[in-house]
Order: C-alpha cells, then structure tokens, then sequence
C-alpha cells in the first residue's frame, strides 16, 4: 500500500483530528472525520439517489472547509498515480 500521510486539521487538539491520506497505489483517497449525527445520517440517507441505508462498510464523516488544500492535495497526488 502506498499511504501519503497529507495532512491533518491545523485546528487539531491531537485528539480530535481529521486527517486525509492518498493511497497513491489503490488510486483512492482515506479521511478521518467526525462522525454525523443521527439526524445527518438520516437526511444524507434521505437525499441520496442509492437506495435504502448507507451499508455498514461504509460512513457519513464531516471535516472542516480549512482542510480542503489538503483533500485538493491528496486528489492530486492519487490523479497523477492514475496518469502514469
């Protein structure tokens, strides 16, 4: 596996940190958010074309808009693994 570590929330108290990785081999970006509450769960349910519940292999995360150079970093990093 080749995990890039891209960074972490710069508001992080180091226990409480959204993270973002690029898996530059899978080709697949990795986050650690925070978890949704129940009633985001239900509406992201609710609003999204799939149908029925989001599959327990699978989660609604938040992270904060101060970590989206990072997620455009990680996006970057998995699109030129892709290219080449």
């Amino acid at each position: 596996m080749a995990l890039r570590f891209v960074g972490i929330d710069p508001d992080t108290d180091l226990d409480h940190c959204p993270t973002v990785w690029a898996d530059e081999e899978a080709g697949e970006l990795v986050v650690q958010g925070w978890k949704v509450s129940p009633e985001l769960r239900a509406a992201c349910e609710s609003s999204s074309p799939a149908r029925g519940s989001i599959p327990d292999s699978e989660e609604v995360i938040r992270i904060p808009a101060r970590m989206v150079p990072m997620i455009r970093e990680a996006c970057d990093a998995v699109e030129r693994s892709a290219v080449q």
